[in-house]
């Protein structure tokens, strides 16, 4: 008589949980995978201007010291 008031007590969430709710009888609606096209985006084009810069940087004792020199100028691209 206990194995089958335990049996019954144990399978009784299981048949309540299996039970269809208000929830699962509502209309669901798949839609298909729909492939939408797919947008292309411009490249933004980074415009640059050369900018001659007619001196440089050295490292002496006392720290860093803008040197103007027209030998070791160069060109920098930098961005308008």
């Amino acid at each position: 008589m206990k194995r089958i008031l335990l049996g019954t007590l144990l399978a009784l969430p299981l048949a309540i949980s299996s039970l269809p709710s208000q929830a699962s009888a509502a209309e669901i609606i798949v839609r298909p995978n729909v492939h939408r096209a797919a947008f292309v985006h411009k490249p933004v084009v980074a415009r640059y201007q050369r900018k001659l810069i007619p001196a440089h940087w050295e490292i002496v004792r006392r720290g860093n010291r803008w040197v103007k020199v027209r030998v070791p100028a160069r060109y920098v691209n930098v961005r308008v």
